[in-house]
Formats: C-alpha cells, sequence, structure tokens
C-alpha cells in the first residue's frame, strides 16, 4: 500500500507532468505509436477481412494467419526486427510500429471477416436483387450490419497495442515505456508503478470511449439473432 500511495504522489506531482521527458509527453508519444500502427494494420486487415468475408474465399488462410501471428512473441520478434533491420535508435520507431501492426493485424482481420459472414444472407440477397453491385453492398449493407463486430475488433486491437507499446522503450524510443524502463534501471519502483498505472489508465480511458462509440454506431434496427450471432437489419 506504501508503494502505491508514493506511485499516486508521483503521478500528482506537477512537477512530473511538463517537459520532454514528463507525463504529458510520454502519453502523447505512447498514442502516436499506437496510431501509427493501428492504421498500418487497419489498411492491411480491413480490405482483407471484407473481401473473405463477403466471398468466403480465404476463410481458411485467414484462421490460420490470424492464429500463427497471436502466437509471435513480441519483445522476440521487435529485438529480431531491430537488429537484422539495422536502421539505428533515430528509426527504431520502424521495427517498432510493425510489431505493434502485426499484433493488431489478428482481432481486425478477425473481427472483419467474422462481421460480414454475420450478415443475414437474405439482406444481402435482397441488396443485390434491387440492383445494388458487389462494391455496393458491401459498403451500404455489410459493413453498417457488420458495424458493431467491427468496432469490437478495433476495441481489442486497441487494447493489445497500448499494452504492448511499452516495449518501445526497449529501442530507445519514448511512450509511457519509458517510466519502466529507466525506473528499473536505478531501482525507482515508485516511477516504474506510476508508469504503470498510466498505461492501465490509457488503456481503461480507451476502451470506455470506443465502447460508447461502438454503441453509437450500431445502426437503427440492426438486431444480433439469439443462438446464431447472425446481424440482421429490421
Amino acid at each position: 500500500m506504501i508503494q502505491f500511495a508514493d506511485a499516486f504522489a508521483w503521478l500528482v506531482d506537477p512537477a512530473n507532468w511538463p517537459g520532454p521527458n514528463g507525463i504529458t509527453a510520454r502519453i502523447l508519444e505512447h498514442l502516436w505509436y499506437c496510431l501509427l500502427a493501428l492504421v498500418l494494420a487497419l489498411v492491411i486487415a480491413m480490405p482483407a477481412g471484407l473481401y473473405i468475408g463477403h466471398t468466403g474465399k480465404g476463410r481458411a488462410l485467414a484462421i490460420g494467419l490470424t492464429g500463427a501471428l497471436r502466437a509471435l512473441p513480441s519483445l522476440g520478434l521487435l529485438t529480431l526486427l531491430a537488429v537484422t533491420m539495422s536502421l539505428g535508435l533515430r528509426l527504431a520507431i520502424v521495427p517498432s510500429t510493425i510489431v505493434l501492426a502485426i499484433l493488431a493485424i489478428p482481432p481486425l482481420l478477425a473481427a472483419a471477416y467474422s462481421g460480414v459472414e454475420a450478415v443475414d444472407p437474405d439482406v444481402v440477397d435482397g441488396a443485390r436483387a434491387s440492383g445494388l453491385n458487389e462494391w455496393q453492398i458491401v459498403g451500404r449493407v455489410e459493413v453498417p450490419l457488420a458495424a458493431p463486430l467491427l468496432v469490437g475488433g478495433l476495441r481489442s486491437a486497441v487494447l493489445q497495442v497500448i499494452a504492448t507499446a511499452t516495449l518501445s522503450a526497449f529501442l530507445g524510443l519514448g511512450g509511457l515505456g519509458r517510466f519502466i524502463l529507466d525506473g528499473q534501471a536505478v531501482a525507482d519502483y515508485t516511477r516504474m508503478l506510476g508508469g504503470a498505472i498510466l498505461v492501465i489508465a490509457l488503456a481503461l480511458i480507451l476502451d470506455g470511449g470506443i465502447l460508447l462509440l461502438q454503441r453509437w454506431l450500431v445502426p437503427s434496427g440492426v438486431s444480433i439473432a439469439l443462438g446464431t450471432g447472425r446481424l440482421e437489419g429490421r
């Protein structure tokens, strides 16, 4: 309890917030690393997932790929890329972004293809019968109906990336991981615990925000059929 009290005192101390090494700067760095990785992961996973869900092609490959990516050790992969790419500390953000994106791809990809697959086939057939082409069906019918699952995948990806972005500090980058790594180097457990609390708090805040977004994005009249997990429009 004394350690938590000391960590709380460290967090509320105004002297620890400003400056290039302050809490504010570290939070912004942490968010920036996560944003880069999530954008890269979305560019890769979302089109692939929508295509797989709409056409049904490559589903087995996607399942195997997501399982393999989930099994990769983040720290080991980060070290491997940092050493083999030999970009130096100034460009250490490149292997860091790649590793975090690899971590975010599985939940995004799974949410995309499972969300589209869950759309009621009768709704899709009705849209096709009304004259919509395949791209219009995906954009106007399947994506809006699959929005709850798509945002759910984003929520899972964000939480994993926020937590794992602390590893970027091992490459000399900033972010909240610096408090943990630098604190460990000098046995400053108050700073380490404070950094860990900041990571947890940041994850909870973003999780709550995405949860509100998920509720807001559910189109009026969309429901999930009980027992089947099928998305339906009413």
